[in-house]
């Protein structure tokens, strides 16, 4: 991959390609890859050939339904997934930020907060500080000394997010963690990304929420089937994405195509 150009770019994307091979490993595999075209033996492409840079201070979008790669793209930014091809270069180490870290279920949320923040990084000196963060933020009351076995879907994933949300990192990944808990939390938890994302400089998020890209991005990247195929301004690209969505799942793929080629002249 050549070098990135320019003093403020953040992270750069060339040539992208992920690679899957369901006949030798089905574990490497997941919904998203499905349906892709295979190649050499059943592999299938979940990326292919995707190219992007982000600036400093830049606030980018993923759009995408299930199965276009949004995802895989993260975890290959953030040095989770090795590249088929291409690769990713970055000025600082990106985090990702997710609410799928599994957490010990024998263990309080207490106890699972305080080995969650010092895998991300804290250091004993901070720990106190972070764990009293961590419970003001989740507001489980008792159930935070309670073993996490106890919990609901919904508890659970509170504290997987207030755990990550302890990061701050100066290039920030986040995967549908704002689709968290009720609406009420949601609504902490975006306000909690802004802060993030304001002490991170440059924040990449993924959500199949839309209108959260268009509130909080100011430039959206669209992947459809692996492939890169609108990057623009979020407001634009998230209305175009929740037409075009909204006409297919009603079943009217021609006024689709119709939201496609009004993005092509874009």
């Amino acid at each position: 991959m050549s070098k990135l150009e320019g003093s403020r770019i953040s992270f750069g994307v060339q040539d992208l390609g992920v690679r899957f091979n369901p006949d030798w490993d089905s574990r490497t595999t997941s919904r998203l890859a499905w349906g892709r075209k295979k190649k050499r033996g059943g592999s299938i492409w979940a990326l292919r050939n995707v190219s992007f840079h982000v600036c400093e201070g830049e606030s980018v979008g993923v759009l995408g339904r299930n199965g276009s790669g949004k995802s895989t793209l993260l975890r290959a930014i953030a040095g989770l997934q090795t590249p088929t091809e291409g690769g990713v270069l970055a000025r600082s180490l990106p985090m990702l930020l997710g609410v799928s870290a599994a957490l010990d279920g024998q263990l309080s949320g207490a106890e699972n907060s305080r080995l969650g923040a010092l895998a991300l990084g804290i250091s004993r000196n901070d720990l106190p500080d972070v764990l009293k963060e961590i419970e003001d933020f989740v507001e489980l009351g008792d159930a935070f000394y309670r073993p996490m076995g106890q919990y609901s879907s919904g508890m659970a994933g509170r504290l997987r997010f207030a755990i990550a949300a302890t990061v701050r990192p100066k290039i920030l990944l986040v995967d549908e963690a704002l689709a968290t808990g009720d609406s009420a939390f949601r609504k902490k938890s975006e306000q909690k990304m802004r802060t993030l994302t304001g002490d991170a400089g440059t924040f990449l998020l993924v959500t199949h929420n839309a209108k959260i890209i268009e509130s909080m991005c100011e430039r959206a990247i669209w992947l459809h089937q692996g492939s890169l195929v609108a990057d623009g301004d979020a407001r634009t690209l998230s209305r175009a994405y929740r037409d075009w969505s909204s006409h297919l799942s009603k079943g009217r793929p021609d006024l689709a195509r119709k939201v496609e080629q009004r993005l092509w002249l874009y």
